[in-house]
């Protein structure tokens, strides 16, 4: 698709620039990361007056204290919390920075493109393990963590994608990721579902995974390859190959490219194994099982 250069007035543009410039800056001081998030919040959400009534002691209402409260991630719970193999001391500071994204996607601004993406932008370089120059992350992108991710340089993350890097997610340069697709990098057992694996998943330089696909963990997605819509990959696509259907298989080589791609095959290779990510929990930990199965086969 054609695309052309949209901008916002000047003194839009000025006020968008010395906004993102403020929390840049507070985000990578010594300052509490909490209040941070929280007074960006009560800005963005423009309750700053209830929220000085409430800091000075005056009388608010329960449902203006639930809401003021709601804006400090410290009083918040993710889901992500509860998985017991997380880095405890980096999932703080994840889980108070995506807490500012999600909340960021609730406001009126979120869909302000010009001011969103370079917010989301400057956000990524706080909460991913590595993020490149010029990316554009659209709204409703959720994460398990966000520091086990790293992102290359002109990224294109398009609304309501799941990233999941409970294990570890690379997306390499160039990427682009489609409405509604989901990227995994974690599996449940078949059998115990609490029983977790973690992977890692690579989406390679100039790959496209389109609308409503899903990458099963552990898989690769090669350079300048396609995963056509609503697709499953549950192996590695090729590079410069198009993969789709349920699961995905290479149909062809993208036109041009066949002098340096693999042939195509029926079925696309799985290699998960060799990107497992080991992990030891403590042995004293107390695990909560929410389903309380009876895991025994029949007659055993």
């Amino acid at each position: 698709m054609t695309k052309v250069n949209v901008s916002l007035p000047p003194e839009a543009e000025a006020n968008v620039d010395a906004f993102i410039e403020e929390v840049d800056d507070r985000l990578a001081s010594d300052e509490d990361t909490c209040r941070v998030v929280t007074e960006t919040l009560v800005d963005l959400h423009g309750d700053r007056e209830a929220y000085e009534r409430w800091q000075a002691g005056e009388d608010i209402s329960p449902a203006e204290r639930v809401r003021l409260q709601g804006y400090d991630p410290c009083n918040a719970t993710l889901e992500s919390e509860y998985y017991a193999e997380k880095d405890e001391e980096r999932f703080q500071r994840s889980k108070y920075l995506q807490w500012l994204w999600r909340q960021f996607d609730a406001t009126p601004m979120a869909d302000n493109v010009a001011f969103a993406l370079r917010f989301r932008q400057m956000l990524a370089t706080h909460l991913f393990a590595d993020c490149g120059d010029d990316c554009r992350f659209f709204k409703g992108i959720t994460f398990t963590y966000g520091h086990n991710i790293s992102v290359g340089d002109n990224v294109v993350i398009h609304d309501d994608v799941h990233l999941d890097d409970r294990g570890k997610l690379t997306i390499g340069d160039r990427a682009s990721i489609s409405d509604n697709a989901h990227i995994y990098s974690h599996d449940h057992d078949v059998v115990d579902q609490t029983a977790v694996e973690n992977y890692h998943t690579i989406v390679g330089d100039d790959a496209r995974v389109t609308y409503d696909a899903m990458v099963r963990a552990g898989c690769r997605i090669g350079e300048n390859a396609v995963v056509g819509a609503r697709s499953v990959v549950q192996g590695d696509v090729p590079d410069h190959h198009i993969a789709a259907g349920i699961p995905a298989k290479s149909l062809k080589v993208k036109p041009g490219w066949e002098s340096v791609a693999a042939p195509v095959e029926d079925s696309l290779p799985k290699r998960q194994s060799e990107r497992r990510i080991d992990y030891d929990l403590p042995a004293d930990l107390d695990v909560f099982d929410e389903f309380q199965r009876d895991l025994a086969p029949p007659g055993e």
